[in-house]
């Protein structure tokens, strides 16, 4: 329990020498170490489970966002420490709140970043469902726009293939009728178009080269379609039609399971809204419970450190800092003491070296002079 109260203190950015002679203050940082701790913990998650969507397929993806998710957690609990740590207790709470103001905007923003990837986590099933409709409602529109496209540039063609199709159902409709009548004709039946005089005769022979004429005129049309139908199917597999099928449940599987983190995060904002446009009060609710939840989890450091009224901690904190600029000042004096000294010295040498030559240069030119 000793080391873990330690490094909880560490945790809260406490003077650990000075915090062991205040027992009183002991719970308090271990709280506020705690509370740093874990949300470090989940931020470490968080941005883990991130990344992993990021690099979603490759296979060092798991090493990828277990890096990531430690040098993310890394991050925020340093963040989390210096915020915790940088807020001073010696003025009024006025002056607190508003030197707290911008690490609690900066921890709301940590929160943020911290609870949407565990919110993509949480609603992982309703978000897949989601991802599923959504993917298989773009390829229906996929498909759609491909069948229009290749209903208005092949029309002509279309038109023309309908035209045959027409006639080929009234060539087989006209030579059904003419093979009766034919065969009413050669055995003698009575009727608006037939003779009624048994045997091949000259109405017989007419009617069996109408009937000729007809199946020819089918063959052609035949021909002419068959090639239409073959022309047609061959724009299709250029247009892409022929290869453009809706999903299956198997495909939309897979693709929910490799979907990057953008399309989830598009998928979770989605969850709020029924498929009406109307928005749907108990999921927005719940995704903005959890995302205050973790804002409030991110910003309660901060909140503690406010609220809890001044300890001998802080005094004692205060008076070291008072303690350390003092004798920050004082050294600072020493210093500027010291090199006034030795400049003093180093000028009086320098002095007494330029008198020393100027004094023998002089006896020197005496010497000179006097011996001419």
């Amino acid at each position: 329990m000793r080391k873990i109260t330690r490094f909880f203190w560490f945790c809260s950015g406490a003077h650990v020498d000075t915090l062991k002679k205040y027992p009183i203050e002991h719970n308090k940082y271990v709280g506020i170490g705690a509370t740093i701790f874990f949300t470090a913990l989940f931020a470490s998650l968080s941005g883990g489970y991130a990344m992993y969507f990021v690099f979603s397929g490759n296979p060092l993806a798991p090493l990828f966002s277990a890096l990531f998710g430690l040098i993310w957690g890394l991050a925020i609990f340093n963040m989390d420490r210096y915020i915790v740590a940088s807020i001073n207790k010696q003025g009024s709470t006025n002056q607190q709140i508003l030197q707290a103001t911008p690490r609690i905007l900066l921890a709301i923003m940590i929160g943020m970043v911290i609870s949407r990837p565990l919110e993509l986590k949480i609603f992982d099933k309703e978000i897949r469902d989601k991802l599923k409709a959504s993917y298989l409602k773009g390829q229906n529109r996929k498909i759609d726009t491909l069948q229009k496209t290749y209903l208005q540039k092949y029309a002509m063609e279309l038109n023309k293939n309908k035209d045959l199709k027409a006639e080929k159902d009234s060539l087989e409709k006209d030579i059904n009728r003419s093979r009766v009548e034919l065969n009413q004709e050669v055995f003698g039946d009575k009727t608006t178009q037939t003779s009624g005089v048994v045997g091949y005769g000259f109405n017989a022979k007419r009617k069996e080269e109408v009937l000729a004429e007809k199946q020819n005129r089918l063959k052609t049309v035949t021909d002419d379609q068959t090639k239409m139908d073959q022309y047609l199917s061959q724009r299709k597999d250029y247009e892409g039609l022929n290869s453009t099928r809706l999903f299956t449940p198997g495909q939309l599987d897979s693709l929910a399971n490799i979907a990057g983190f953008a399309d989830r995060n598009w998928a979770l904002g989605q969850l709020a809204f029924r498929s009406d446009g109307q928005k749907d009060l108990d999921t927005y609710l719940a995704q903005s419970f959890i995302g205050y939840l973790f804002i409030l989890f991110e910003c309660l450091p901060v909140f503690v450190k406010l609220m809890s009224p001044k300890g001998p901690y802080d005094v004692a904190l205060a008076q070291m800092t008072e303690a350390n600029i003092y004798f920050a000042e004082k050294d600072k004096n020493r210093e500027v003491a010291v090199t006034d000294n030795l400049f003093d010295h180093q000028l009086d040498a320098d002095i007494q070296r330029r008198k020393k030559i100027i004094t023998t240069q002089s006896d020197y030119d005496f010497e000179r002079h006097s011996y001419e």
